[in-house]
C-alpha cells in the first residue's frame, strides 16, 4: 500500500514524486518509459529557470536522481487498468499490481506527428514540437512550420521574432486558424505559404539536413535543403494519453479536467503537467503542476486520517 503513486516520469511526475517523497509520503512513480517525459528528446533545455543548458537526458535522469535522493520509488511499467472510485484504488499493470491511498495521473500528452518518413529519428535533431522551446535556435535562419490550425499559425509568429522567414506548410489550400490569427499571419512579410502540400520524408546525417514534400494534387515531389542550420517545426496537435482514464475523470477534448489544486472529479485522484486541460504546455508548469499535485495529495491524505495537516517542508 502507497501513500501516493504516480503514472508518469516526466518533469510533473518527477516533481510531485520528488516533493511527495520529501514529505515523507511512501511514494511511487511509474512509467513505461525514460524518465523524463518528452524531454528527453531535446537536445538542450536552456528555458528552465535557475539552469543556463542542460541536455533533455540528463535533465530527466537529473530530476530522477533527485526524487529517489528523498526516497521516491521509480519503477518501469505499463499500466494497463485502474480503479481509481475504490478505496484502496487499484492499478493494475503488465508486471505488478499497485494500491494507493492516492493517484496522480501524470503520463502526458504526445505531440500528433505528420507520419513521415525519418520523423521519429530527428525529432530533436531539426524537427521541433515547441517553438517557446527552440525558436531562438534559428537566429537569422529559415524555418518551415507545419500545420494549419491555431497553433500552428500562433507558434509561426512567434517564430518571426527570431528567424529569417517562416514557411507554413499545409495539406490544404487555406488555414483552419482563427480569422483574426489568419489576418496577423497575412499581414507579417516573414511569413509565406506552401499550400496543398505535405512532408513525406525528412533526411540528414547527425542532424536535419533536407526533407521531401509532395502537392497533394498534383502529385509533384521536391526536396527542400540548406547548406545552413534550418528547422522544421510540426503543430499538428496534441494525443493526450487519458484512454486508461476515460470514463472515470471528467475529460474536456480528450484533457483531464481540474481545479486549480490539480484535483479531478474523483476524491483523491489528481492530474498534472500536460495531459491535464490547460493553456500553456511547457517543462516549467508541468514541473508548478507536479507540486501543487503533491501538495494537495498530502493533504488530501491528513484529511482522510484525521490528522493535522502542517504542509510540505518549505523549500
Amino acid at each position: 500500500m502507497y501513500d501516493l503513486v504516480i503514472i508518469g516520469a516526466g518533469a510533473a511526475g518527477l516533481s510531485a514524486g520528488l516533493y511527495a517523497a520529501r514529505a515523507n509520503l511512501n511514494t511511487l512513480v511509474i512509467d513505461k518509459g525514460l524518465e523524463g517525459g518528452q524531454i528527453v528528446n531535446t537536445e538542450k533545455v536552456e528555458n528552465y529557470p535557475g539552469i543556463l543548458e542542460i541536455g533533455g537526458m540528463e535533465f530527466g535522469q537529473t530530476l530522477k536522481k533527485q526524487a529517489e535522493s528523498f526516497g521516491c520509488k521509480v519503477v518501469m511499467d505499463d499500466i494497463q487498468e485502474v480503479d481509481l472510485t475504490s478505496n484502496p484504488k487499484v492499478l493494475k499493470g503488465r508486471i505488478d499490481t499497485y494500491e494507493a491511498k492516492t493517484v496522480i495521473l501524470a503520463n502526458g500528452a504526445s505531440h500528433r506527428t505528420v507520419g513521415a518518413e525519418g520523423e521519429e529519428v530527428f525529432s530533436g535533431r531539426g524537427i521541433s514540437y515547441c517553438a517557446t522551446c527552440d525558436a531562438a535556435f534559428y537566429q537569422d535562419k529559415e524555418v518551415y512550420v507545419v500545420g494549419g490550425g491555431d497553433a500552428a499559425v500562433e507558434e509561426a509568429l512567434f517564430i518571426t521574432r527570431f528567424a529569417s522567414k517562416v514557411h507554413l506548410i499545409h495539406r490544404r489550400n487555406q488555414l483552419r486558424a482563427s480569422e483574426d490569427l489568419q489576418a496577423q499571419a497575412k499581414a507579417n512579410p516573414k511569413i509565406d505559404y506552401m499550400w496543398d502540400t505535405e512532408v513525406v520524408k525528412f533526411s540528414g546525417d547527425k542532424m536535419l539536413s533536407s526533407f521531401d514534400v509532395r502537392n497533394i494534387k498534383t502529385g509533384e515531389t521536391k526536396t527542400i535543403s540548406s547548406d545552413d542550420t534550418f528547422g522544421v517545426f510540426v503543430f499538428v496537435g496534441y494525443v493526450p494519453q487519458t484512454a486508461l482514464v476515460e470514463g472515470q475523470v471528467t475529460l474536456e477534448d480528450g484533457y483531464i479536467v481540474t481545479n486549480d489544486h490539480m484535483a479531478t472529479n474523483i476524491a483523491g485522484v489528481f492530474a498534472a503537467g500536460d495531459i491535464r486541460a490547460k493553456k500553456v504546455r511547457q517543462l516549467v508548469t508541468a514541473a508548478a503542476d507536479g507540486v501543487v499535485a503533491a501538495v494537495s495529495a498530502d493533504q488530501y491524505i491528513a484529511e482522510q486520517e484525521g490528522t493535522l495537516y502542517e504542509g510540505l517542508v518549505q523549500a
